[in-house]
């Protein structure tokens, strides 16, 4: 079931919008630069991210839009599809889709991520977050602010990048430091209203920290102009695209080419939109619960039909695909958010900002941004968690710390099937390894078998029972099990001969339930019984 807007938590979910508006801005036009579409691209499906997604959704603070995710895969479909047209059509069968997988139940898969890649994966795009905002803080950085993958659109990396900006600043080689300024000034406005004396305002709830840091920019925007090494070039601001109407919003609009209903490339592209960005919501849609300060679970399952409607409209519209996106799902929640009103109502603003005061938002310089998206950043890598996670064990800081360097290495995705690949190996090994729990006291033996029982746990089960010492007792306890595979039943039988020759006297216990695997493990059981 889908949860209804409610507005009793307005006084957190409009300053949340707000700023969560700020962010989407610059994101939206960074996704649609980068994947070589129209900016009016990327705005609508950020519109439909915040609008038609979150009416159909039940997550009480994910937000939807454009996917950085999905830049590679939306150049190279374009490219092999031949237009932009074409495009949409695939994107609205990706919609389509997913709304199947919705029907069929297929967002139980995201249930099956392991805690530590989910925390891994936050902690990564948090430092992802941060070492991107870097140059774009620095004023130097021209790439598009949406593009999170390790390979930059000019040929340069996430580290390269940080590296020249640093390197211009010290040399002095194209600096001009407005930027630089105006994300120093937004960064001590947001450390502080991070201050107790400032919570505590009863103003402090509707005059947020990340709103004067842009009201802070668009000032010293503003203040800097006529002065050379200060004033902030056109392409360290904000770039929405201007409108003098709704007449001329409407015929940039692309729409999708239903001629290429039967070209075959066409599904290719869209199979891999709803397999890619079904798994990328499904991933944020954990992560996003996670950090839920609340405590509220996502039904994924409605997800998946959610974000399919998301991509049917989008095509229609002319939008970028959408995704959950854990960027402005995290600022929701540190902004305070509290249910899905705030993501519905960021929505509507991207609407009416493009119709109304793109001219303002064009004052943002991206640098007071960056500071927002740093602050962000920080909180989600955060490292109390890199503590949490190492006082859990190897087995859970090193998938946790491989998915952050993926992630880092490579991109979202990527990074997430590494760190899964990591954790899997942990989970078979333990199974490998652990398959009972022995006790001992004296030559009387008990083994505790552990629930399920599997073809992975032969080897060791087999090896343990061969070299039980002659004239043991063992009695082994099947009262917790619940599935014993066939193989590990044919062990069983093959060490009622072996038992014989070693003089080990053993039975069962558990034997009392109903269920064919108990059936089966009657019938193997010796007539001899331990003393």
């Amino acid at each position: 079931m889908k949860a209804p807007l409610t507005f009793k938590h307005l006084k957190n979910d409009l300053p949340a919008a707000i700023v969560v508006f700020l962010v989407a801005v610059p994101l939206c036009l960074g996704i649609a630069l980068a994947s070589g579409t129209s900016l009016l691209s990327g705005v609508i499906a950020g519109i439909v991210g915040g609008i038609v997604v979150t009416l159909f959704s039940n997550s009480s603070l994910g937000v939807s839009g454009p996917a950085a995710g999905l830049v590679a895969i939306v150049i190279s479909a374009i490219e092999q599809l031949g237009s932009f047209e074409t495009f949409l059509l695939a994107v609205v069968i990706s919609g389509l889709l997913q709304l199947l997988l919705g029907f069929l139940k297929a967002g139980s898969i995201g249930y099956f991520f392991p805690s530590s890649v989910i925390k891994g994966m936050l902690s990564g795009i948090g430092l992802i977050i941060i070492l991107k905002q870097i140059p774009h803080a620095l004023g130097d950085d021209k790439d598009p602010e949406g593009e999170m993958a390790y390979l930059q659109p000019d040929g340069e990396t996430t580290f390269s990048e940080i590296f020249k900006a640093f390197t211009d600043v010290f040399e002095g080689l194209n600096v001009n430091w407005g930027p630089a300024v105006a994300a120093l000034v937004a960064f001590i406005i947001l450390i502080i209203w991070q201050q107790e004396f400032i919570k505590k305002q009863p103003w402090a709830l509707w005059i947020q920290g990340p709103l004067v840091a842009v009201f802070s920019g668009i000032v010293l925007n503003l203040s800097f102009k006529g002065i050379p090494q200060l004033e902030i070039a056109s392409e360290h601001l904000v770039s929405l695209p201007i409108f003098d109407s709704w007449a001329a919003f409407s015929a940039e609009m692309k729409f999708p080419n239903f001629a290429e209903l039967f070209n075959p490339a066409v599904y290719t592209t869209a199979i891999t939109l709803a397999i890619v960005g079904s798994m990328e919501s499904l991933l944020c849609a954990e992560a996003t619960d996670k950090l839920d300060p609340h405590k509220r679970t996502t039904n994924l399952n409605q997800e998946l039909k959610a974000q399919g409607m998301g991509n049917i409209a989008a095509g229609l519209l002319g939008g970028l695909p959408v995704t959950q996106v854990i960027v402005r799902s995290s600022a929701n929640i540190q902004s305070g958010g509290r249910s899905k009103t705030a993501a519905f109502l960021h929505g509507v603003f991207l609407l009416l900002a493009v119709l109304t005061i793109p001219f303002l938002l064009n004052l943002i310089p991206l640098a007071s941004l960056a500071a927002i998206l740093v602050m962000v950043g920080y909180k989600l890598a955060n490292p109390t968690v890199f503590k949490q996670i190492w006082q859990q064990g190897y087995k859970q800081f090193v998938p946790f710390l491989v998915t952050i360097i993926a992630i880092l290495l490579s991109d979202l995705l990527i990074g997430i099937m590494i760190g899964m690949a990591v954790a899997i190996f942990y989970i078979l090994r333990n199974n490998y390894r652990l398959p009972f729990v022995e006790t001992k006291e004296g030559n009387r033996i008990q083994l505790t078998l552990s629930e399920d029982l599997s073809f992975l746990n032969k080897s060791a089960l087999k090896e343990y029972l061969s070299n039980l010492p002659a004239k043991s007792q063992l009695i082994i306890d099947a009262s917790r099990t619940e599935y014993i595979d066939p193989d590990i039943l044919d062990i069983f039988e093959s060490f009622k001969d072996y038992a014989k020759f070693k003089e080990i006297k053993w039975k069962w216990l558990g034997l009392d339930r109903e269920g064919e695997t108990l059936a089966e493990l009657k019938r193997i059981q010796p007539q001899e019984t331990a003393s």
